[in-house]
Order: structure tokens, then sequence, then C-alpha cells
């Protein structure tokens, strides 16, 4: 497995993240699709023996079953100095007040129960979830830069929202003299490019190591498109319906493409769609997801395929512009 250095920092991760939202009981989760704790064990240490380091949560998941599991399994099968945990902040916790957002409570709040549910005394990559249009950036910003001196927190990052706030928060910190963001998760994969309108490159100019969430589009581009709706998340995931219902005509001709490079290389679709990443340079690991051993064996072999110019070209033809989500 090949290390990176996430952006300009000096942390060592693995070219593939380990998303941990799939693991969490459904009863906790609201997905069917999601796995109980026997199961989730399973590919957190298959992930391990093939060399990820590198696991992301968040709070929210599985509310906080996802964090629960992922500390004991890691407790159980790796060196905590060895591998790098991260987990955000953002999403509701309860439903009353304070129980979401960005503020100073929230955050220090969220910090010491994400801490005690993932049995660690610090998590490396602590990243916001999404924007917070309620709260001043200067109170999450220095909330976040008091985690990292108090030692609960080693590197911090951000999420999906518009470049200009993600720039403004940039040089916010910098202004201040606050631990600056080193990362950025980002929806983009080759279903979904509007980041490289502009968060793309302003990542690049400010050496963040960007780390796509949904690389796979919630699964559409790993299967030919007449499979896409054949399996259980595919029957029973309203989120990736609101991603991608809107513009299915369209990317039908890009799965279409990735099914046609996938063949003449004679190799699986998820391979492809994860190599097209490594193909722009702010990229450091995507956010795979993994329920059966296969999507971890193809994902760690998509870091070795290399596409042509020709492939790049034939994958990315078919793209036509897509409302952005999940900014707002």
């Amino acid at each position: 497995m090949k290390m990176k250095k996430l952006g300009r920092s000096g942390l060592d991760v693995s070219a593939l993240c380990l998303g941990c939202m799939t693991y969490g009981a459904p009863d906790k989760s609201g997905y069917s699709w999601t796995l109980d704790e026997r199961q989730s064990r399973t590919f957190i240490q298959k992930a391990l023996e093939l060399g990820i380091n590198f696991f992301d949560t968040a709070n929210a998941y599985s509310k906080g079953h996802s964090e629960e599991i992922l500390g004991r399994a890691l407790r159980d099968f790796a060196r905590r100095d060895e591998v790098v945990i991260t987990s955000k902040v953002f999403n509701p916790m309860h439903s009353g007040p304070n129980g979401k957002g960005l503020s100073r409570k929230a955050i220090m709040t969220e910090i010491d129960a994400s801490l005690t549910r993932l049995n660690t005394d610090y998590i490396d990559l602590y990243q916001i979830h999404r924007w917070d249009y309620e709260t001043p950036l200067e109170e999450t910003l220095e909330a976040l830069h008091d985690l990292v001196k108090m030692g609960k927190v080693r590197y911090l990052g951000a999420s999906s929202m518009y470049a200009w706030q993600f720039c403004k928060a940039l040089h916010v910190a910098r202004e201040n003299g606050w631990t600056p963001f080193i990362a950025m998760q980002n929806h983009l994969n080759l279903l979904y490019r509007e980041e490289e309108r502009e968060m793309m490159g302003l990542c690049r100019a400010e050496g963040i190591g960007v780390t796509p969430w949904s690389p796979l589009a919630r699964g559409r581009l790993s299967r030919p498109w007449q499979q896409s709706a054949a399996t259980d998340r595919g029957a029973d995931d309203a989120y990736a319906r609101f991603l991608y219902t809107a513009t299915e005509q369209a990317d039908r001709e890009v799965i279409q493409a990735v099914t046609d490079v996938a063949a003449r290389r004679g190799v699986c679709q998820a391979q492809v769609a994860l190599a097209w990443l490594f193909t722009k340079p702010s990229v450091t690991a995507p956010i795979i997801g993994a329920t059966a051993f296969s999507h971890l064996t193809d994902a760690v072999a998509a870091t070795e395929l290399v596409l042509t110019e020709q492939e790049i070209a034939a994958l990315e033809a078919p793209y036509i512009p897509h409302q952005v989500v999940e900014h707002t």
C-alpha cells in the first residue's frame, strides 16, 4: 500500500481511506445495508492487513455506533500510533439546544463524546462536516485551534462547502495564528465533478490534501447501468437518489464509458473509477466503503492502475454540468 503525505503536512496516510459510515447496526443507522459490529470488524481487520492505516468516521454515523465499532476494532487489531483516525462534527446529535452545528459549546461537547466512543485520547484529523451558517467563523476556528492545543486533536480538516468559504476559513485562521486546515473531504467522482471548477484548484494552490467521499457514486460507478439498483443499498439509499437522480440520463453515458474502459483493460469498473481520481493532483486518498472483501482488494488494485490520456478523455467526455449539492 502506498503511503502519502496528507497535503503539505507531515502526516503519512495510506492512498486509500476506509470509510466507516457502513459500519453501524441498522437499527441505529436507519439503513438496511449497514453492518453490525461482528461483520464490521472483519472489514476493518482486512483493511489493516492490506496496509490501510487511514479510517474515516463521524459522530453522527449510526448515532455514534460507527465510532464505537471503529474504536474497539482498532484497539484490538492495531497499534494506536500506526493508524490515522478521522472523525467529524456538525450534524445533529440530539434535538435540544446546541445539539448540532459548530458553536464552541457543540464542538467542546462533541469532541469529548467522540473520544469516549473511539476509546482514544486524541483524534488525528478532526473535520467540520459542513459549513455552519449560524455560527461566527471565528468562534468555530478558535475552538478547533484550542482542541489542537489541548492535545485532543492533531490536525484539522473540512468537508463539502463552497470554495469561497474554504478560502475564507484558511485566511481567517492564518490571520489569527490559528491551526490551519490541511484536508478537504469533498464530493468528487466521475458522476459529480463540480468540485473541479474551483475547489480542486484552491486545494492544489494551498497544499490541501483531498480525500473524496463517495468516489464510486454510492456504487453507481462500480457496475453497469442496468445493475445500479439491483443491490440492497441501491434500493434503500434515499441519499443517493438525492445526489444523482436528477442527472440519471447524462450519468448513464459516463457509466457506460467506465464499463467500456474496464472491459478493454480486463479490470472491474471500481478500479477504473478510482484510478481516475488518482489522476487529480490534489487527491490523496479516496474514502472507500466496503461490505465485501472484493471492495477492498479492488480498491487496492486501483492504486496501481495507470490510465492513459485517451482513457481519461473517454471517461470525462460525456460529463455535463450538475447542480451543486451539499453546500447549503
